[in-house]
């Protein structure tokens, strides 16, 4: 990582990267009413389905989750190779809750199964977060309503949540998934930053890294709200090119002209 223009503006760190603690991290008020309700969905143990845009905080959300969930009383096991066949995405299950995967698809399934009813004795609420859920592919989202079927359907010893894109919400709605989306009670949308949100959230980044003074002027700030289109995973990318560039120039103010020359030159990449 260039520490230049860390110097340059008396950062202690990276003010923008995604390896920030989950304690660390920074909803804005909507989002944080949205993490609460989320929590309150599987304190119930209901399934959700969460969608929004490309790089507006899905994975910040269940991220926020993981921090704010107890500890006792869940099981959090979070899967994000979604582009895979029915048994190999049971086969990444097992692995992933620490189990040894079987050869057929119905011994994986049978682990998985028996894993949750276990859990359920230890009274531990085990949550299966399956993100990029716009990926799957349809022979497992014909058999995951199956998956949550305990005790002929009376008891609800296991929470999905399916994290993707909004085409996520039209493939579920379809008859033919009908009864997966009949148990996907809480259903929830995230959507992009406010121009409000955005000030904020430069604001404390900022301020996480050592900085309490303002280093982008207001209209660079609607500026890089509107480039990144209230999209957190942009902002980051595009408000670390600026700063470098602004260090560069020698200038301890981000202003409009700065971040227009990095939209201009492309140079903003990862």
């Amino acid at each position: 990582m260039t520490a230049a223009y860390l110097s340059h503006f008396g950062l202690t760190l990276a003010p923008f990267s995604k390896e920030i603690a989950d304690a660390d991290l920074w909803l804005p008020s909507s989002k944080a009413a949205l993490v609460e309700e989320l929590c309150e969905a599987l304190r119930q143990h209901q399934s959700v389905v969460l969608t929004g845009e490309p790089g507006v905080g899905k994975t910040c959300v269940l991220r926020a989750l993981r921090h704010r969930l107890p500890h006792s009383g869940f099981r959090l096991t979070y899967c994000h190779n979604a582009t895979l066949g029915r048994r190999d995405f049971y086969r990444q299950l097992c692995l992933a809750l620490g189990l040894k995967p079987s050869a057929t698809a119905a011994a994986v399934f049978y682990a998985v199964a028996t894993h949750v009813e276990q859990l359920g004795q230890e009274r531990t609420h085990p949550v299966f977060l399956l993100d990029e859920s716009h990926l799957l592919h349809q022979d497992v989202l014909d058999h995951l309503h199956i998956l949550l079927n305990y005790h002929w359907d009376s008891q609800a010893l296991l929470s999905l949540v399916l994290v993707g894109l909004p085409e996520l919400e039209g493939r579920l709605a379809r008859r033919h998934n009908r009864s997966l989306y009949s148990r996907l009670h809480t259903r929830l949308h995230l959507s992009p930053l406010s121009p409000e949100d955005t000030a904020e959230y430069l604001r404390v980044r900022l301020a996480h890294a050592g900085c309490e003074r303002e280093l982008f002027a207001s209209d660079a700030v609607a500026m890089l709200h509107e480039a990144a289109n209230g999209a957190l995973r942009d902002m980051d990318r595009l408000a670390t090119a600026a700063l470098r560039e602004a260090a560069r120039k020698k200038k301890k103010l981000v202003e409009r002209d700065t971040l227009a020359r990095v939209l201009d030159s492309g140079s903003h990449e990862d």
